[in-house]
């Protein structure tokens, strides 16, 4: 008789809601083993009996043969007393105490679904929810742990008995598919008229494609939101969604059906390939073709196009139908959270849309579409949200529970536990009271699914973010302040799981200095400890504060009157052209007497002044607007660069930006070309950094560098400063993970705040 031993494995991860049952359940009858399995709230665990070989089998396959979605992050193995099971099995889940188990993201629909959503023959032909244990909704559908369909807005919908019984059999790709459901007990689709009225239609998604054929703009309810959708060729049109949303020169997002409609407007390499059709389905950046089809108003003044494949079934059905690309853009009017709510659609985009297909799918938490690009030999996020939320980042060490409230612009929060770092999808700008209310309710689904009670709260050291506001209500734990560039050079420290001290850049727009000035060009020494600012840009004035972010012009002229003084006016200068130049004497005044003109050492803000002198941007539209076109119009054949001293001032290197500013004055009126300019001004900054980092080198002993702010979302920037200081000996560190913009920076702040727990 064999000898049988008997073991319990518990495995934590990605291991509920992508098949992980079913397969141990297949592992073990093909390798005799006998036990049972079920979900509990830290994960899966597992009784297995049979003999010793059997079971170093299993335990090796449990690791190696994963499905598609599954993801171990820890396996632990202990000898249990035989049971004398007869047979393996699937129980029921178990609530238990702790919850420590990952959850999956939303993914795109699989292929084995879309064969049989495109098969005349099966019975879920057309059907826009159709999904199976490999695919379709999952953060943003789940209401608790463990993940199973009463804890999930699928609870309303009773399974007719031809979807229970793929529900309940083992060896079905439907096995405890929590949204599993066909067109007799699922979610259905409708069409409604702007003002949210039904529209009687036999067929929605044809009818909705007909109307976008028509030129007519169509919220569509998808994963994680609505999308205000037009067809992508139609200029009048997405000139009308521009008006209407008030998105006036922002890129728009396109959808193709596939990669073929995608190279008829945009190059593509193996890499991008990769990366829009894996099952996360981000957006991404890609080259235009010139000439192409797509309207001239979808992404003016730039080069790239932002671009994503069908995720949903609904998706597919609708680019089923003959577009080059459809408009997908978040289904909000600008700077306020994407709607998700039906009645909330109609009401909030009914001024927009001229009509709505919806659905009674409810979303239990919004998610934006994620921006991708490939920039210096790697996938970097621009916004980091659907298919990669939840998915944690992984600490080199354990750390206490922290909750850090990020910025103000492009906010995230981060929760910590253990060696996890769990940063949430992207919340938004935060400048009203809906995408407040957005953040409250994301930490308070985070705090409850991962079951984390914060030991400590952390937030930006700007008094009036309305982030800090959120923190300083949080009164019963402790709080840390952390100053901006010092999240952001932490936040890459941690995902590159290094300790420090590193030197850091954080280079950026904005950010409050602990001198009360504004910072943005920063050389930092730092570790998750503390930070000494060892180099920055040498300040200027901002006259006006804010209003100088929306109208680039005022930090020309600050520039101009830093690098020429009073008479900076006098300067002979195309830019003066189409000015009021009766605002000059009043900025004069502004910059000198201090009035509303806080200093700033902010590289983004000396992109703006260079766009604005160059004569791309007076006034922008959106955040960056001016920096992203001037690295549009960098001439890459250009080998020339603009000169940079520095001088040191009690310890601490300034880089004055005069040079720099009487360089482009000179080639300016030289009749230099703005290409070229642009190219002289980054190729000097390349240089700038770099000799700077190798001085601090010097002067320190350190040999690595940690790269981290907006600015680095400047690929010209970003692949030749790489190349320049990794040719200086030292080793660079940059955002893989997470974005280099302030969507990252709450990782930043929680490891600070642990750290500074840990030291008591």
């Amino acid at each position: 008789m064999r000898q049988l031993q008997a073991q319990r494995i518990r495995i934590n991860g990605i291991v509920q809601g992508v098949g992980f049952r079913p397969f141990v359940y297949r592992l073990a009858h093909e390798l005799d083993v006998r036990g049972e399995v079920s979900n509990t709230a830290s994960g899966v665990t597992i009784l297995a009996e049979a003999t010793a070989a059997a079971l170093s089998a299993f335990r090796r396959r449990l690791e190696s043969d994963l499905p598609p979605l599954a993801r171990i992050t820890e396996i632990s193995v202990g000898r249990e007393s035989r049971r004398g099971f007869t047979h393996f099995r699937i129980v029921e889940s178990d609530a238990g105490n702790g919850r420590d188990t990952l959850i999956s993201p939303d993914v795109s629909v699989c292929d084995a679904c879309l064969r049989e959503m495109t098969d005349p023959a099966d019975r879920r032909f057309g059907y826009p929810f159709i999904n199976c244990t490999n695919c379709g909704p999952r953060y943003t559908i789940i209401e608790d742990v463990p993940y199973d369909r009463p804890y999930t807005s699928m609870r309303r919908f009773a399974m007719c008995p031809r979807c229970q019984q793929e529900y309940d059999d083992p060896l079905d790709r439907r096995f405890h598919a929590q949204p599993n459901a066909c067109p007799d007990c699922g979610p259905q689709v409708s069409l409604r008229d702007a003002g949210g009225a039904p529209v009687g239609s036999v067929d929605p998604v044809a009818d909705a494609a007909r109307r976008l054929r028509a030129g007519e703009i169509v919220a569509v309810k998808g994963l994680g939101g609505f999308h205000l959708c037009t067809d992508a060729e139609n200029e009048e049109a997405v000139r009308r969604l521009r008006k209407r949303k008030h998105r006036e020169e922002k890129p728009l997002a396109l959808m193709s059906a596939d990669l073929a409609g995608i190279r008829r407007y945009a190059h593509c390499d193996a890499d991008e390939e990769r990366l829009l059709l894996s099952p996360r389905r981000p957006i991404v950046l890609l080259a235009m073709k010139n000439p192409n089809p797509i309207a001239a108003s979808v992404s003016p003044r730039n080069r790239f196009f932002g671009v994503m494949l069908p995720y949903t079934p609904l998706h597919h059905l609708l680019l089923g139908h003959p577009f080059t690309a459809l408009v997908m853009t978040s289904g909000n009017l600008s700077e306020e959270p994407i709607c998700i709510d039906n009645d909330e659609a109609v009401r909030r985009l009914g001024p927009i849309a001229d009509c709505f297909l919806v659905h009674d799918r409810d979303i239990v938490l919004r998610s934006d579409d994620s921006i991708v690009r490939r920039s210096a030999g790697h996938t970097r996020f621009i916004r980091r949200s659907r298919g990669y939320v939840p998915v944690p980042v992984f600490l080199k060490r354990d750390t206490p529970a922290v909750l850090a409230c990020g910025a103000e612009l492009k906010n995230t929060v981060c929760l910590t536990k253990g060696d996890r770092a769990f940063v949430s999808q992207h919340i938004g700008d935060l400048e009203n009271l809906e995408t407040l209310q957005f953040l409250e309710q994301t930490v308070r689904h985070l705090e409850r699914i991962l079951d984390i009670r914060p030991e400590a709260v952390a937030h930006d050291l700007h008094p009036d973010y309305l982030s800090t506001r959120y923190a300083l209500e949080r009164n019963d734990l402790p709080r840390f302040a952390v100053q901006h560039h010092h999240a952001h050079i932490v936040s890459c420290m941690a995902e590159n799981r290094i300790d420090g001290p590193v030197i850091g850049l954080a280079l950026d727009g904005t950010g409050y200095g602990p001198d009360g000035t504004v910072w943005g060009g920063e050389v930092l020494v730092a570790d998750a400890a503390g930070f000494t600012r060892a180099g920055h840009l040498a300040p200027v004035a901002m006259p006006g504060s804010a209003a100088a972010i929306r109208e680039p012009w005022r930090m020309a002229g600050s520039y101009l009157h830093d690098a020429f003084g009073g008479g900076f006016a006098a300067v002979d200068l195309p830019f003066w052209e189409g000015l009021d130049r009766d605002k000059l004497p009043v900025l004069r005044k502004m910059i000198e007497r201090g009035l509303n003109s806080p200093l700033t050492s902010s590289l983004g803000r000396l992109f703006d002044g260079v766009a604005a002198l160059v004569g791309l941007r007076s006034r922008v539209r959106f955040e960056g607007q001016a920096a992203m076109e001037l690295e549009m119009i960098a001439d890459p054949a250009e080998t020339g660069a603009y000169p940079h001293q520095w001088e040191k001032i009690e310890g601490v290197y300034q880089v004055p930006t005069a040079p720099i500013v009487r360089a482009v004055v000179a080639d300016l009126q030289n009749g230099v070309s703005a290409a070229v300019i642009s190219s002289r001004f980054h190729r000097g900054l390349v240089r700038l950094f770099s000799d700077l980092c190798r001085q601090i080198a010097v002067d320190t002993g350190l040999d690595r560098v940690a790269l981290s702010g907006g600015v680095f979302q400047n690929d010209t920037l970003l692949s030749a400063l790489v190349r320049k200081l990794e040719s200086e000996g030292l080793a660079v560190y940059t955002h893989r993970h997470l974005p280099a913009n302030d969507g990252g920076i709450s990782l930043g702040q929680a490891v600070v705040a642990a750290a500074r727990l840990h030291a008591g």
